[in-house]
């Protein structure tokens, strides 16, 4: 999966397992596959003054406000991450 910032989530790590729920409704703080501009990767999903907004882990990173113009899509939601031993 390509993402479109270079963050994980603090119980996310690179070559682990993620099960998706694509018939789950999203909700704000749900942890969530998206997809953005083309782009996918995993955030948290936030809405704030019916605003939609992606969360990043790393606090580096500043949410990105969902825009009318982006091609935003949510692929599913984070039900389960399964690590490598």
């Amino acid at each position: 999966m390509n993402h479109f910032s270079n963050d994980t989530h603090n119980f996310i790590f690179e070559g682990d397992i993620l099960v998706v729920d694509r018939k789950e409704k999203p909700e704000d703080g749900k942890v969530v596959i998206a997809s953005l501009n083309g782009e996918m990767a995993v955030k948290t999903l936030r809405e704030i003054d019916a605003k939609i907004y992606l969360y990043s882990a790393n606090k580096k990173f500043l949410p990105i406000e969902i825009q009318g113009f982006m091609e935003f899509r949510i692929q599913g939601v984070v039900k389960h991450v399964i690590h490598n031993m």
